[in-house]
């Protein structure tokens, strides 16, 4: 596990997450001595990059909000240009325990791609409304297109193999929903392996939730939405050495 841990590059997708980006770092830190930390600044308009770099972290700054998938595409390029065999998100925000890592990059010795479930029988995370019906149906057809069992088909803590590096390098899409549903369709009609390890979620430690009541609202036509998006275009289209201009 030591060797994995080496090659693994952590990332963190941050914006306006002065609040809480220095504590995650530090924790990746202490728990996985042996990894790359890298935090990609979205454009943020606080001092997320200050922190972030004040405690240790390599930090690319991006010279404004690209989003998720923008963030994690230049993190799977950096981890490329540094020799970086595997890439795990975590969020910025504190709700991603780092104690998770070690067993989505045991996984990975069987997959391309290891999601870290929210709702798998570890922790009590819950969602409601609209969120969770359009969650639900999203994890079951996700499923059949990643030819397994994915109960939490929108969680931002995973773990990409070196398969799953290259073609996200190119491919990973910055559309809103596209970083979690439409790349893990790019990852199975590209032949990734897809799978799941349970994985506790924690409370938010700093800066400001992603999904207020409206959000939530329009959650479930979004998702559709995107998950339509990643359906309709080619399978030839993800393959590595095709990205999109």
């Amino acid at each position: 596990m030591n060797a994995a841990i080496e090659r693994t590059l952590i990332v963190l997708p941050a914006y306006n997450e002065q609040e809480s980006v220095g504590d995650v770092v530090r924790e990746v830190r202490a728990l996985l001595p042996a990894a790359g930390i890298l935090v990609v600044d979205d454009g943020s308009r606080d001092r997320t990059f200050e922190a972030a770099a004040g405690a240790g972290a390599n930090v690319i700054r991006l010279p404004f909000n690209l989003g998720v998938g923008g963030a994690m595409r230049a993190g799977f390029k950096y981890a490329i240009e540094n020799d970086y065999a595997n890439v795990v998100q975590i969020d910025a925000d504190g709700q991603h325990d780092p104690a998770g890592v070690p067993s989505l990059l045991e996984a990975l010795d069987s997959a391309d791609v290891v999601m870290g479930a929210r709702f798998a029988g570890t922790g009590d995370y819950s969602v409601r409304g609209p969120r969770k019906w359009a969650m639900r149906v999203l994890a079951v057809v996700l499923s059949r297109v990643a030819s397994t069992t994915l109960t939490d088909t929108t969680s931002g803590f995973r773990a990409s193999g070196p398969k799953a590096v290259r073609l996200f390098a190119e491919h990973y899409p910055a559309e809103y929903l596209g970083d979690t549903i439409e790349a893990l369709v790019i990852a199975a009609r590209a032949g990734c392996a897809i799978r799941q390890v349970p994985v506790a979620m924690r409370a938010r430690t700093g800066g400001v939730p992603s999904h207020n009541p409206v959000k939530s609202a329009a959650y479930l036509g979004r998702a559709v939405m995107a998950l339509g998006f990643a359906m309709v275009r080619p399978a030839e289209s993800f393959a590595v050495g095709t990205a999109r201009p």
